[in-house]
């Protein structure tokens, strides 16, 4: 169990200041503080008890004794520090390669501490059994969408992915209980996404949404949350180290259906998988 000072600096910028006090304490001392009672370290960051609970509930945790944990983990690991690396314009292109490859790792790595294995199975069952799956992304999320939807048609399910505005907004308003919407958007502040999401919420659609980890406009209408990692903030090449990390959450969320219908979903692959190869030329 690890996680606990990436989901900290995901979030430090966004908690109340009594809580983010409480946090900019922990990263500091992150070795002290896993053999700290909540009223202990209350005591040494200066706020309330009733602030650190309130802080590990922020964070998606059961309470302070989940974050210790998750704390002593990232120390077990060595994750004290933010491992991303500043992407230098004018650097040699052996520099430019391990910087961006040591990002995007980075950027997957620290998901996989933030990502619920819980709502990755709730979102691949709600996907199995959706009549219609309608996948709503603006911008680069839009090129994730459509990501999504290559590998739902390749297991013959229906799904649209639009990314735009009006698209969005007028299948949302047909859609039913019997559906779902995947919702993505890193920052999950995207006023279209939320509003289209909202729409289809009231039609009664399930609303998943994939966005940067942390409380957010389009994260607090879905019922199945999935988080990647915040990068943006730390490193001007953020937008293309939290792009991998959402293709890495779409590939686990794939899987998981494809391991739940294996009989359906394996001779559903190798279908698609030889009609695309007949239309390749032979190089003998």
């Amino acid at each position: 169990m690890n996680g606990g000072l990436v989901s900290l600096r995901a979030m430090l910028e966004e908690l109340k200041p009594s809580e983010r006090k409480a946090a900019q304490f922990i990263l500091d001392h992150p070795e002290e503080v896993v053999k700290l009672s909540v009223q202990k370290l209350a005591e040494l960051s200066e706020v309330s008890d009733a602030t650190i609970i309130r802080l590990a509930r922020s964070l998606n945790m059961s309470g302070y004794q989940e974050l210790k944990l998750r704390i002593a983990g990232d120390l077990t690991m060595g994750n004290i520090q933010e491992k991303y690396q500043e992407i230098g314009m004018d650097g040699s292109i052996t520099s430019i390669i391990h910087s961006v490859s040591s990002n995007n790792m980075q950027s997957i790595q620290d998901t996989v501490s933030v990502l619920s294995p819980e709502s990755v199975e709730e979102a691949a069952e709600a996907l199995l059994k959706a009549r219609k799956i309608d996948i709503y992304g603006v911008g680069a999320s839009a090129v994730i969408g459509y990501d999504l939807r290559q590998k739902l048609h390749r297991i013959n399910l229906w799904c649209e992915a639009y990314s735009d505005f009006h698209a969005q907004l007028t299948s949302a308003v047909n859609l039913s209980e019997q559906d779902v919407v995947f919702g993505i958007s890193y920052s999950g502040q995207t006023e279209d996404i939320i509003q289209s999401i909202t729409e289809a919420k009231a039609q009664g659609a399930k609303i998943i949404t994939l966005t940067k980890f942390g409380s957010n406009p389009v994260s607090e209408l879905a019922d199945i949350r999935l988080f990647t990692s915040s990068v943006e903030k730390s490193i001007r090449t953020g937008a293309m180290a939290s792009r991998i990390a959402q293709l890495n959450v779409i590939d686990i969320v794939f899987i998981a259906m494809a391991s739940r219908r294996q009989d359906q979903v394996i001779p559903l692959l190798d279908k698609t998988r030889q009609a695309v190869s007949r239309t390749k030329r032979s190089m003998g």
